[in-house]
């Protein structure tokens, strides 16, 4: 068994998460304090500026923001546009060695965090698997709330207690928060291409702004979200054509997400050079 000079914790570790979420942030917030809890914020995506206590910080992805109880803080927009998206969580009842109960305490004081490249990474991570496990509701949700939270803390007090580090050359973390955004948004498209998707529907549900996911999506994919959507469908289309000889063209463009078959027709013979009903034909003559 190994000694445990690296114990971070008095007693057990047993935090309580009071909640968590995350926000698009659209309008400056309110100048306020919490009594009896610590709230951490993350930058999801975005840049903004955030006032804790009398001083004014820039923040950006990968940024997180430590309130300790009584510490008043507020979010302040600056692009309306492509405003911040932040992850938020209050949690009390724990205390880390060489720190007060019920605080966090940079080595330098302040109250902003800036991580490195590999920290970013995992903490990322795991805010969108806390915010996974929220909407989810499934049986025993809190006590994967707290374990999330738990190796959560665990990071950001490693990084806190570690020497101070080299940069690391070539890799930016505003590219990997793009490729994790697009893999969640393909992700989506593949599994409710047969429903109706609009980008303004995407962006609601990755709380960005429809014209930064078409900006990320084009940059990673060298096409938009609706155009890669279309092709989505038509392969699905394809596959179900050429697996069943059964159905009307009419079933099968529902089947993939359009009401019009005319629509759905003309998009096909746009993309592959032949209509549905001949590209069926075709394969039944192969066939023969």
């Amino acid at each position: 068994m190994c000694d445990c000079q690296h114990d971070l914790t008095y007693n057990d570790f047993n935090p309580t998460v009071l909640f968590a979420s995350k926000m698009k942030m659209v309008a400056d917030g309110i100048y306020h304090a919490h009594k009896d809890f610590t709230e951490l914020t993350y930058i999801l995506s975005g840049k903004g500026k955030y006032q804790v206590e009398e001083k004014v910080y820039d923040v950006e992805a990968g940024d997180m923001i430590i309130c300790n109880p009584g510490i008043r803080h507020r979010n302040i927009v600056i692009n309306k546009e492509e405003p911040t998206v932040e992850f938020f969580t209050g949690f009390q009842n724990y205390h880390f060695k060489n720190m007060p109960p019920e605080s966090i305490c940079l080595k330098e004081g302040g109250y902003l965090l800036r991580l490195t490249t590999e920290t970013k990474r995992e903490i990322s991570k795991k805010c969108y698997e806390i915010l996974a496990e929220n909407e989810a509701c499934e049986m025993g949700k809190y006590f994967m709330l707290k374990a999330h939270l738990m190796q959560l803390l665990v990071l950001i007090i490693r990084e806190i207690l570690e020497e101070p580090y080299s940069k690391q050359k070539g890799y930016h973390f505003e590219t990997y928060n793009k490729s994790y955004a697009v893999k969640r948004i393909i992700n989506y498209l593949n599994e409710n291409y047969e429903h109706k998707i609009s980008l303004d529907q995407i962006a609601h549900n990755m709380y960005l702004s429809p014209v930064y996911i078409s900006k990320i999506f084009k940059e990673e994919t060298g096409e938009s979200p609706i155009n890669y959507l279309i092709k989505i469908r038509l392969e699905r289309a394809k596959d179900i054509l050429s697996s069943s000889c059964c159905g009307s063209i009419k079933s099968i463009a529902n089947a993939v997400g359009y009401d019009d078959v005319y629509h759905f027709s003309k998009l096909f013979k746009k993309y592959y050079g032949i209509s549905p009903q001949n590209y069926r034909k075709t394969l039944l003559e192969k066939n023969a």
